[in-house]
């Protein structure tokens, strides 16, 4: 196939046949297991349901590059039609046997042809160290990097459990009080923990271009339905001041059954008010303590931390997270 072969067709997931829902998600593992040979797969059935889940007020877009009735290659675009209206985010993958053969650069032209018809002038997408020729693409399409992010590993078996049990130590008399939630977040705690949830807006951002997001009750209950379609496992621990009812800090991870033995990370966050107390910390060996309990077949936690992010990733490199994989968030200004 050469670059004048190449034909670029948009994808509707909900209207595409399930053969071909099945083949995308088929060309979504075979690239996971090319980058990460050692790892456990994932599932390319999982793959193709996630390509019909939306969030509340998002809309993706694809094209695709067929192969007879395999897929070759696959652009996506997502952007919020209420918030951050300048702003979409792009995701493009080619298999391994079709690469260098003008598929990226299609794909990418056909991105950048919708961005402009949505009117988004700036586009992010992530590349890293395990997928070669990312960064040289980047630059390629004119983009520049602007947000290097460290993905790191947890062994459980080394965890120190003299230092989760001093973490787990509190002051005596202390306002707070925990919420341990393995499923959907209680409808009276809803609106706090939307609440709660933007204090994300405060982790670096590096160069992008991006204006605070709003969390709404809506949002969540998106996310929690699309996880249960798809048999995601989900824990949150919150932690609330007992004097005002306010949740100040909360942590989450989630695990999907046929990976179980790989716990992925997902925010940490304590609100600026309550910092200094050692919540942070707190928060993250509850959530070891209650994983060494209730997740017997865990192995190994996965995060993602920006490198300009000092304070999560000292508490992280102090609970053994090691650097895994080098990822790089870039920004592409359309003209």
């Amino acid at each position: 196939m050469t670059l004048t072969d190449v034909d670029v067709t948009a994808f509707d997931p909900h209207t595409a046949p399930p053969e071909q829902r099945l083949a995308v998600g088929h060309l979504k593992a075979d690239i996971f297991a090319f980058a990460y040979p050692q790892e456990p797969p994932i599932s390319a059935e999982r793959e193709a349901l996630t390509l019909t889940q939306l969030k509340p007020a998002e809309c993706t877009e694809y094209f695709v590059v067929w192969d007879g009735e395999q897929a070759a290659g696959l652009g996506s675009l997502n952007y919020d039609t209420q918030q951050n209206l300048h702003l979409a985010h792009a995701r493009l993958i080619v298999h391994p046997r079709h690469r260098r053969q003008g598929l990226g650069r299609a794909l990418a032209a056909a991105l950048e042809g919708l961005a402009r018809r949505e009117t988004r002038r700036t586009i992010t997408f992530v590349t890293s160290d395990r997928h070669a020729g990312g960064d040289a693409f980047a630059r390629l399409l004119g983009a520049e990097a602007a947000l290097p992010t460290r993905q790191s590993r947890l062994e459980l078996a080394g965890v120190d459990p003299e230092l989760v049990a001093r973490w787990l130590i509190r002051p005596a008399g202390e306002p707070y009080r925990l919420h341990i939630w393995d499923g959907p977040i209680p409808g009276d705690y809803l609106e706090r923990m939307a609440d709660l949830m933007m204090v994300m807006n405060s982790a670096p951002k590096g160069e992008l271009e991006m204006d605070d997001w709003r969390i709404t009750p809506e949002m969540i209950r998106g996310w929690e339905a699309n996880s249960a379609e798809s048999g995601e496992r989900e824990l949150l621990i919150a932690v609330e001041d007992a004097r005002s009812g306010e949740l100040v800090g909360y942590t989450d991870v989630s695990w999907t059954p046929e990976r179980a033995s790989i716990i992925h990370q997902g925010s940490t966050a304590v609100r600026p008010a309550a910092r200094g107390q050692g919540l942070g910390k707190w928060l993250k060996a509850l959530m070891l303590d209650y994983l060494a309990q209730n997740a017997p077949e865990a192995r190994v936690i996965q995060t993602n931390n920006a490198e300009e992010n000092a304070a999560m990733l000292g508490i992280n490199v102090a609970l053994g997270f090691k650097p895994w994989v080098a990822i790089t968030e870039w920004q592409l200004r359309l003209k």
